[in-house]
Parts: structure tokens; sequence; C-alpha cells
């Protein structure tokens, strides 16, 4: 599916009072601790941040659109590098350098030019860190590299801060798909090969949470927007209280562009809210924003995993805060904040996915990649009434 970029800016500009390129009106013209403005406006008297030269690898996806738009509305010199395939009518003005990673000299075409910033969008392959940072290599002022909290070994801690125990790096010739063994090990050897090629000094890793809103074809969040609009007797995962975080790849992308700006060096973990917020507060505050008729009935995590309603997957944005997964949804992100990470509100997220969903087309929405099929819920929903006796 192509992202109809127009559709997507409209519904960015048009919720929440947003100005400019989305951003709630409750977003201040500074950030925290004198970083760079959040939205620039001259006739507000709003400092323009120095123009940067930005090399962004991908940036036709999911995030990087957001990076794109920003950066140009901020007067940086955008260049794109990818396949020209993803999203290829997109940002028909901005130069673009074609080149594909998976092949040999498929970063050839970055031998030449010199940039202040490269942001590394799309990578899960160490392969293409060390193929970027070989093409580029003594022409780049700051390589920020988007990695994971998947690289965390140890999902029990709860407040994991950057400093937490990581995967054994993993083996560059096995490929890491999203959701494989191999993701979050492989992320780790990227973070490594990132400092080794681009120099410890020059590199930023942001590492995210989950990654939400309109693009995201992963469902991962839109599951529960959409169902939630449908109405009924909903099923909802574990207790009211158990705590869940994510971040709006708009919130995220504009960040590192002024990351870059801030010219921001270090590791940072980067997810939300800012607050500790419950699954509670998540499914009522999506609701909100529908005329929706909809009741949740709360299901204990042990019988959804004797029914087999596994978490993340069938039950997203969730999981069960006991054992190993204790801390997976209660990452410590305060580093970001004070690097001035902004976050706009839920209503916002959900109103816009939930606009963004309907415009798919139907086989897509038929065919969800995460969440639970209608049949599934009713059956377990019965059977656990049945067991408490409601």
């Amino acid at each position: 599916m192509s992202l109809d970029r127009r559709t997507f800016l409209k519904h960015s500009a048009l919720l929440g009072g947003a100005v400019g390129l989305g951003l709630p009106t409750a977003a201040h013209a500074f950030t925290a601790d004198g970083l760079r403005p959040l939205v620039y406006r001259p006739e507000a008297g709003t400092a323009q941040p120095k123009p940067l030269r930005i090399l962004i690898l991908g940036g036709t996806g999911f995030i990087g659109p957001n990076q794109v738009e920003y950066a140009l509305a901020r007067k940086h010199n955008v260049t794109l590098f990818n396949r020209g395939k993803t999203n290829a009518t997109l940002f028909p003005k901005v130069p673009r350098i074609i080149g594909d990673r998976n092949v040999s000299g498929g970063h050839d075409g970055l031998k030449k030019g010199t940039w202040d910033v490269v942001i590394d969008n799309p990578t899960r392959n160490p392969m293409w860190v060390r193929g970027a940072g070989e093409a580029l290599k003594g022409r780049v002022g700051q390589y920020i590299f988007v990695s994971t909290i998947s690289v965390f070994s140890d999902n029990s801690i709860v407040g994991m801060d950057e400093s937490g125990p990581l995967h054994k790096p993993g083996d560059p010739s096995v490929w890491a798909s999203n959701d494989g063994a191999n993701y979050g090990p492989n992320k780790v050897q990227c973070e490594l090969d990132a400092k080794a090629q681009f120099g410890e000094d020059k590199v930023t890793v942001v590492r995210p949470g989950l990654i939400v809103g309109p693009g995201d074809l992963s469902d991962r969040f839109s599951y529960w927007p959409v169902r939630i609009d449908k109405g009924g007797e909903i099923l909802a995962p574990g207790t009211p209280n158990d705590a869940v975080q994510y971040i709006d790849a708009e919130d995220l992308g504009q960040w590192m562009v002024r990351v870059a700006e801030n010219h921001a060096i270090g590791t940072f973990n980067a997810t939300g809210p800012k607050s500790p917020t419950n699954i509670a507060e998540m499914l009522y505050g999506i609701k909100a924003v529908t005329s929706s008729d909809a009741r949740f009935t709360w299901v204990a995590a042990d019988f959804l995993a004797e029914n087999q309603v596994r978490a993340w997957s069938d039950m997203p944005v969730w999981m069960p805060p006991t054992g190993r997964t204790a801390g997976f949804m209660s990452v410590n992100c305060s580093k970001a904040f004070a690097a001035g990470l902004t976050l706009r509100p839920l209503a916002d997220t959900a109103k816009h996915t939930l606009d963004w969903y309907k415009t798919r087309p139907a086989a897509e929405q038929e065919k969800a990649r995460a969440g639970l099929a209608p049949e599934k819920e009713k059956t377990v929903l019965a059977a656990w009434h049945a067991k408490v006796g409601k």
C-alpha cells in the first residue's frame, strides 16, 4: 500500500487544534533547558535553527516522512537515500540517491557529499550500518541510529534506563525480522557497529518503544481505535492498572530532527507517555474520541494465556506486568525528555490513527496483522463469563 501523504498531512493539521505540522497547541515555543524551539514561527520572533545538511537513509516509510516534512519546514537541506520503491512519489523536489542496501555496492551512491547529520531509520541489519559507515567515512558530523528497547535482555526490570543489560550482539549474517528472535540482538550489533564506524563521539542512538500512528502497517496500536469504534463488549487484557508505553511516529520523527539541531550525542530511550500510564487510561482515552458504546471486560492474564490469547500480538500494546515482562512497558525515558522530547495527547494520536485507518483498502482493513479476531473474542469472553459467573 502507498501512504497518501496528502491525507496524512491533512489529518495532522486538523487534529487537536494542531498548528503547522500537527503539533498540539499546548506545545510551548521552546523546550526545557534552552533547547531548540519546537516550531519555527518568524512572526512570533522564534529563532530559526541553523540550516543543516541532513541525509536520511529511508525517509519514505513510517517515521521518515515526519522527519522530512519537519526538517524542510525548519529550512534544513534534506537528501534521501533509498531504493526508490516505498512511497516513491513522496517528496519529488527533495534530492534522492538511489541505492539498495541489500546488495554489494548498494551504498556506493553515498561516497560523494558531506553531511552534518545522517539519520538511519530502517536498519536492522548490521551489514547496512557497516556499508553506510564505509561509504560515508570522514564525511559525517553526526550519525543518528534508530534502535529499539528490544535491545534489553532483561525485561523484568521496572524503570530500565539506557544502562540496562543488553542482548549478546547478533550474528550479522542472520537477517532479523521485526518480530523475530534475532531482532533485539541484531540491533545491539548495529549500535556497536555505528560507534565503530562513525566514532562514539558522533553517534546518537535512539531506542523507541512501540511506534504508533498513521502509516503503521503492523496494526499493533490501530487495533484498539478500530475495535473501540465498533463498540459493544470488548475484551480488555489483564487489569486496568497494567502499564503501557508507546510513542507517536510524528513526535519521534520531529524530536530526532531537534536532536540533530542540538547535536545531542549519546543513547536515549524514547517512548511515552511522559507520566506513567495504564491500559485503562489508554482504552478509555481512545473511546473518548469516538461515539462508541464500547464497554470493557477485563480478563485475567493467566486466563488469556490458557485460551491462547497472546500478549502484544492478539492484545496489542499490552504485556503482563509480571515475571519476565514486568518492566517491558515501564522503561525510563527521562533522558530523552530532558533532551526535548515532547508528546502529543493520546486523543490526537487515536483520532489521527482511526481516520487514517479508514482510508486503507478494504482488504487491508479486513486482514489486520495484530489484534483478536471477532469470533475468538466472543468465544473467550463467553468462557470468562462462565468462569466468573457473570
